[in-house]
């Protein structure tokens, strides 16, 4: 099987690695990471051919691209524009959920004109305030505080356009949740779906959950003490959002990324995306067992065989390495950090400039996954490939599965 891959950061790299197991891959953009899974080109994947087409980033699926390879007769891994509008518009995910009968937290929309409703909801109730962007803002829309006055600023500057320019015109003013994140995700085919192994991420920036949200510093994989099935995260979450949008006329082909809340009161959806999570996907896909291009060609086909993989024998910890440098800097180590046992590195922002590897842009530039028997061994494993690695600017959190891997060593 031919697959394309459309993409160039860790996720896509990760997808490579599982699908190239059995498949021929091509991966668009791709990153000098990918190149050594699979071949890399600029080509617009409008004009290639392939058995299969993944498309990884949410900003292509949100433009359409799967509906216009899928009106070329291609065969398409991802949702259409009309199913990633999930992720599209937090206004529209959240209209939904609420339709489709999904536990959720309270919300209220407003518009660019509605500023002064907004701040009067936050006037009349008591923080936490949870503010979100309602269009595409790369995980970094989301601000969480108890500041009256930091809420109100953080409404007027998304309504105005200052923060997310045409992404923040219209904000998500939520109940504030508490409980532990939990991320699930789908494989689906438009009326069925089979649950990956559930992960949980780290988004704050800083060790003990400190600084702004980002795309998420690490990850890791299985969840100690739970259990999707007897949450009944599919049967609560992800049919009935299914069966909704199969009545609206929407047939969703692909991952459906269900972010939760496990609250005293039982697990409520945070949030929806209609791609592999990131970092999630690290720690995920590449250790399922079987055949993940056969899976995903299942899916694209309407027709998910379940069978096809199993969930990963071992345990997995993800850390993001970012960097506050400018694009450009060189990255060193990565080829020591690689050769260390159960490690793989996962380019996110990286790109070749006469033959040093550099970094493409700020943010997160590499993904190190370390698998072992255990978390503890995972997250050993993960760090001291860390330690290898070394680029300008570059940080990370210290503290990624710490807890997690405490608790199945029996030390807390």
């Amino acid at each position: 099987m031919k697959v394309v891959v459309v993409g160039s950061g860790a996720r896509e790299h990760a997808l490579t690695h599982a699908l190239a197991r059995t498949a021929d891959v091509v991966c668009t953009p791709g990153s000098p990471g990918i190149a050594a899974v699979a071949t890399c080109t600029d080509d617009d994947p409008e004009k290639l051919d392939a058995d299969l087409f993944v498309i990884g980033p949410e900003a292509p699926l949100v433009d359409g691209l799967a509906d216009r390879l899928r009106a070329q007769g291609k065969r398409v891994f991802g949702p259409g524009a009309r199913g990633a509008l999930l992720e599209g518009s937090k206004a529209y995910m959240k209209q939904v959920v609420r339709a489709a009968g999904v536990p959720t937290a309270a919300f209220h929309t407003f518009g660019a004109h509605e500023v002064d409703a907004a701040v009067a909801l936050i006037n009349s109730t008591d923080g936490p305030y949870v503010i979100k962007t309602d269009g595409l803002a790369a995980g970094k829309g989301v601000l969480v505080t108890e500041s009256a006055d930091e809420a109100i600023a953080d409404v007027r500057d998304k309504l105005s356009g200052a923060s997310f320019a045409g992404a923040g015109t219209t904000v998500v003013i939520e109940e504030c949740m508490v409980g532990s994140e939990l991320s699930v995700l789908a494989v689906c085919d438009g009326e069925s779906y089979v649950l990956l192994p559930a992960a949980q991420d780290f988004k704050r920036m800083h060790d003990n959950d400190q600084g702004p949200n980002t795309g998420g510093m690490g990850a890791y994989s299985p969840v100690p003490g739970v259990d999707v099935d007897a949450l009944a995260i599919g049967p609560t979450f992800i049919q009935p959002t299914l069966d909704y949008l199969r009545g609206q006329g929407i047939d969703y082909r692909g991952v459906l990324y269900a972010g939760l809340m496990l609250t005293p009161s039982g697990p409520r959806l945070v949030e929806f995306n209609v791609r592999f999570g990131d970092p999630e996907c690290e720690v995920v896909v590449p250790g399922l067992q079987g055949d993940v291009a056969a899976l995903l060609a299942s899916a694209a086909d309407g027709a998910l065989d379940s069978s096809l993989v199993s969930p990963a024998p071992d345990a997995a910890v993800t850390v993001m390495i970012a960097s506050d440098a400018p694009a450009g800097g060189v990255v060193v180590g990565v080829e020591n950090a690689n050769a260390l046992e159960g490690v793989n590195v996962f380019h996110a922002r990286t790109t070749a400039d006469k033959g040093a590897l550099v970094t493409s842009a700020g943010g997160r530039v590499l993904a190190v996954t370390g698998r072992g028997t255990t978390l503890a061994e995972a997250r050993e494993r993960a760090y001291a490939a860390v330690t290898q690695i070394d680029l300008p600017g570059g940080y990370y959190r210290k503290d990624i599965a710490a807890n997690a891997a405490a608790i199945t060593e029996g030390t807390i």
